[in-house]
């Protein structure tokens, strides 16, 4: 009976270790930069196929901001009992990325390689359609290069293949008195037409705070939905509220009421108990506006066309205001 006790102590000691372990991931051993002026103070990590936080092909890995903080308000707090950065939907800050499965997919055959903007080459697999969940192997990264200042930083990735397909992104994040900008730049030096579309997933998360009443999501048009909101939220004119603190779940839904015009392309998050919130404005057309929430993060995903001929580019800018009343 004493070995049996001093066996499941000591099995409890491992396991309340590993557990602390758990509860205390060094997240700054990721490659990462800070950047701040007098208000703002943002933590970047930075791309790496070997050491990076995020090295899975759903998201494009130049949007990874792991925090913001604005006049004593955390908007991008990541944190986790468990991290893998090859999990393909693990990801922090505006998450930008495209949505469409990749350059070259429908032609390519199982083995083959074909291209995540973004992120690098990617070898197909057998599969009916493209899921964006799969954890698909990258084989080749590109070639990637970062410049920064005290309060910005310049991300570039060239991709080259020889299945058509060429290009130089490149994205700077830059802060201002009360937030962000994000300038992307999209240039086709391939042989082919690059159509895709791309869409920030934004995870927001206010001061680490569950989605609650206090919290609302507003457009500068009436919004409606044919999605079920499971009494979890509701709208209201061009706002989205949340009926209750929600637990660990999910809310999805596509939004309408939008327009064809650039002013469309925004949205404002406040907790209204706090005063904080930001306001986000892309200047590109939306072509598809989507709202989901896990409970925790919020996330309006705003959705806007690339369409980039051979010798051509294709350029735009997302601003992130934040405030606190």
């Amino acid at each position: 009976m004493k070995k049996t006790v001093l066996l499941l102590t000591i099995i409890g000691m491992f396991l309340s270790q590993d557990n602390c372990k758990a509860q205390n991931i060094d997240f700054d051993k990721y490659p990462h930069v800070i950047l701040s002026n007098k208000d703002v103070s943002m933590k970047v990590y930075l791309p790496d196929p070997e050491k990076g936080f995020y090295r899975a092909t759903r998201y494009d890995w130049t949007t990874a901001i792991g925090s913001l903080q604005y006049k004593g308000h955390e908007y991008f707090k990541f944190e986790s009992e468990t991290y893998d950065p090859t999990a393909t939907h693990r990801m922090v800050g505006p998450a930008s990325t495209f949505k469409k499965p990749g350059l070259g997919y429908d032609e390519a055959k199982v083995g083959d390689e074909f291209i995540r903007i973004g992120v690098g080459f990617i070898k197909k697999i057998e599969e009916p359609v493209y899921d964006y969940h799969t954890h698909y192997k990258l084989s080749r990264p590109g070639e990637w290069s970062t410049e920064q200042g005290k309060d910005w930083i310049s991300f570039k990735h060239i991709i080259n293949s020889d299945f058509g397909y060429g290009y130089v992104y490149e994205k700077t994040i830059r802060l201002k008195d009360d937030g962000f900008t994000m300038e992307s730049k999209l240039q086709n030096t391939g042989e082919k037409l690059i159509e895709t579309d791309q869409y920030n997933h934004n995870f927001f998360e206010i001061d680490g705070k569950r989605c609650n009443p206090s919290i609302q999501i507003s457009y500068p048009f009436p919004i409606t939905t044919d999605s079920d909101l499971d009494g979890k939220v509701v709208l209201k004119d061009n706002t989205i509220h949340f009926t209750r603190e929600l637990e660990p779940g999910q809310v999805f839904m596509s939004l309408k009421g939008f327009g064809k015009k650039s002013q469309d392309n925004q949205f404002t998050i406040e907790d209204t108990d706090s005063g904080a919130g930001v306001t986000v404005r892309v200047d590109q057309p939306l072509t598809k506006m989507e709202f989901y929430s896990n409970g925790k993060m919020i996330c309006p995903e705003h959705n806007m066309r690339i369409y980039v001929k051979p010798g051509e580019e294709q350029m735009w800018t997302s601003s992130y205001s934040f405030f606190v009343k």
